[in-house]
């Protein structure tokens, strides 16, 4: 979502990192270009004076321009400013700090994604938290709003109020504050109605609803695709009810990011959710500090280890460091690792989180490699025999022919995937020479990262970091596979 305005910070940060010593009218320059960038990206005027405003007058300080690295430090002052217009350095968390059930009203918008991010909370609450939830629908507006809400919730394994037709609004609302009281629910969600557009009808009805249920959390759902507009509706919402906070969704599209950006410096309220996909559980609680690290370029390797430990089992991992212990590593391990990376939202989304892989991930763009690549590969793995795929010895010409047939891809498709594994399992073989796991979180400790991974090149991750070019030549070499 943000790949423009990062695209253009990057650039200017290039400009500066470049240079020894800094004079003010360089960091001028440079907070110039750094407005335009945040303008062109739909982020509201007054808060981009405000930015620009605050960010100059730290950067252009004498300890900064007369400091080692004055352009690192140029890049960590616009980082903590970009933190700081986010919502600070804390996590905005719900507070459910009440007699149950405790309730959350939706509100926002029809079409901004009202229902399925109620659907997406409540799995959340569940799944995260061990929270008992219910949901109800108050929509009775909209055909089908409440029977959508009923099926998302069977998706989620998360109760719905039966339908009733006919109720009107307030009258679902008491009837689903029973219900959660008699069935010790923990936590009540009400998503009510949306309209095309901001009305006083709508507003009335939610105050209405606000007066019945207490609210606990009153959350407003805004579609980030509508740029500088959802943060006109947020303003008029906020006018009206007691919001506690946002959900931003379709953050994983295509919008210049301003409306992010832009909403919590001008409704006051914190960002407590970003909606990132269709699926049920991409929903991520929004930490204003890694989203500021990724609009930088510097990465997220937080959210990448925790996207990591949903998406891989622990009998898996341990399966597969008993056969790194021994030296092992077969197809069927590499088809796992890649089930695991699609698993965690694809080539694309991982190396917008690796620190310094910016530059990686537009040459993967541009070169036309996607995550149809995963698909394919998992696709030669899979028309190869348990045979082969236990021992990838076996495949000689003929054998990848068929394989190749089997598969829709091309026999030197078949040999580019046969050296990646190669190359992993001499990576494997050499952390059985390291005395195995033990051996190389030895390394760890007397070396740091830079004895363990000497691929790295002590490149670091932070602000100005040189990326990460290499792994050792440990890790899958996804470059070198066929694109198409």
């Amino acid at each position: 979502m943000f790949d423009s305005l990062s695209d253009r910070l990057g650039g200017v940060f290039d400009k500066l990192r470049g240079r020894g010593a800094l004079k003010e009218q360089d960091v001028r320059d440079a907070m110039r270009e750094v407005r335009i960038a945040l303008l062109e990206a739909d982020v509201a005027l007054p808060v981009v004076r405000r930015f620009i405003d605050q960010v100059t007058e730290k950067a252009i300080g004498q300890s900064v321009l007369r400091s080692v690295t004055p352009g690192q430090q140029v890049v960590k002052i616009v980082n903590d400013a970009i933190i700081e217009m986010l919502g600070g350095d804390v996590t905005p968390e719900l507070d459910l700090n009440a007699a149950p059930p405790v309730v959350i009203m939706m509100v926002g918008l029809q079409g901004s994604g009202k229902t399925t991010s109620t659907a997406k909370i409540a799995k959340l609450l569940k799944e995260k938290q061990g929270k008992k939830a219910m949901m109800a629908s108050l929509d009775v507006n909209r055909p089908a709003a409440q029977e959508q809400l009923k099926v998302l919730g069977e998706q989620v394994g998360v109760a719905t109020l039966p339908i009733i037709p006919g109720q009107q609004p307030t009258e679902i609302a008491t009837r689903a504050m029973q219900a959660a009281k008699l069935q010790a629910v923990d936590v009540l969600l009400l998503d009510t109605a949306g309209r095309l557009h901001v009305d006083q009808q709508l507003m009335d009805e939610m105050k209405a609803v606000a007066e019945i249920s207490n609210p606990r959390e009153t959350l407003l759902v805004v579609d980030s695709l509508t740029g500088q507009d959802a943060v006109n509706v947020a303003q008029s919402f906020s006018g009206q009810v007691d919001l506690t906070g946002v959900v931003l969704t379709r953050m994983d599209g295509d919008a210049r990011g301003g409306a992010a950006l832009s909403m919590r410096a001008v409704t006051g309220k914190p960002i407590k959710f970003a909606g990132t996909g269709e699926k049920m559980e991409a929903l991520e609680v929004f930490h204003p500090s890694r989203v500021a690290n990724r609009i930088l370029g510097m990465g997220d390797v937080v959210s990448l280890v925790e996207k990591a430990a949903e998406a891989v089992k622990v009998e898996d991992a341990e399966a597969l460091a008993k056969r790194m212990e021994q030296g092992k590593f077969d197809m069927n391990d590499l088809r796992m690792q890649l089930k695991q990376m699609q698993n965690m939202g694809g080539l694309g989304m991982l190396a917008g989180m690796m620190p310094g892989m910016k530059k990686a991930k537009a040459a993967m763009q541009a070169s036309g490699m996607d995550d149809r690549v995963l698909l394919r590969m998992d696709a030669i793995i899979g028309s190869m025999t348990p045979k082969e795929r236990a021992n990838p010895a076996l495949l000689n010409a003929k054998r990848k022919i068929r394989v190749a047939k089997g598969s829709g891809t091309q026999v030197q498709d078949i040999n580019k995937l046969l050296k990646m594994h190669m190359e992993m399992s001499k990576a494997m073989k050499q952390i059985k020479k390291m005395g195995g796991l033990k051996g190389l979180a030895a390394m760890f400790g007397k070396g740091g990262l830079d004895a363990a991974m000497p691929g790295l090149g002590g490149q670091g991750l932070g602000p100005g970091a040189g990326g990460l070019p290499g792994l050792g030549g440990g890790g899958p070499d996804l470059s070198k596979f066929l694109k198409k």
